[in-house]
């Protein structure tokens, strides 16, 4: 019933390709997956740096596992020696490290910390933008490589760092 009223009444919804709206669920469920299993619950940009520090303190960091993700992140956002259209649209807010996350996106910063810190402030942002209603402005549309690649972050987090049952 919910998914025909979607395609009924969302705007732009019905004209998403399946396999857009797919990564677009799969995110929610895995957003809510990762704030219970990883976040304690209560997810905000200044605990997800906390977070970040906590793992690299430890030397869980792992952040190379992200790369690729970051090289998505790098070209969608910086390209010809500026950022792109696509950046003001994140909404960055201050608690959300905007100066790292141009300094990593242009390549000026490289350290792990601060890598893995970017890709989860977008990841963060990509949530907000969202659960808040920012993303249907545009009816979501090119968003499906977004989706993937925060949802492939969301799932190597989980399996690394979440308390998740065999």
């Amino acid at each position: 019933m919910s998914i025909q009223w979607l395609l009924a009444k969302a705007p732009g919804f019905q004209v998403l390709p399946e396999a857009d709206r797919a990564a677009i669920f799969n995110f929610t469920f895995l957003w809510s997956l990762f704030e219970a299993q990883v976040m304690g619950n209560f997810a905000r940009a200044d605990l997800i740096r906390a977070k970040v520090d906590k793992w690299s303190d430890a030397g869980t960091l792992d952040a190379d596992q992200y790369d690729g993700e970051l090289a998505y992140f790098r070209e969608r956002y910086y390209a010809n020696g500026d950022f792109t259209h696509h950046f003001a649209h994140l909404h960055l807010r201050p608690a959300d490290q905007p100066d790292l996350v141009r300094s990593v996106l242009d390549g000026r910063r490289n350290d792990p910390r601060d890598r893995l810190l970017t890709v989860l402030m977008i990841v963060w942002r990509f949530r907000n933008n969202l659960f808040h209603g920012e993303k249907w402005a545009y009816q979501l549309q090119g968003q499906h490589s977004n989706f993937t690649h925060a949802n492939a972050v969301l799932i190597r987090l989980l399996e690394r760092h979440g308390q998740l049952g065999a």
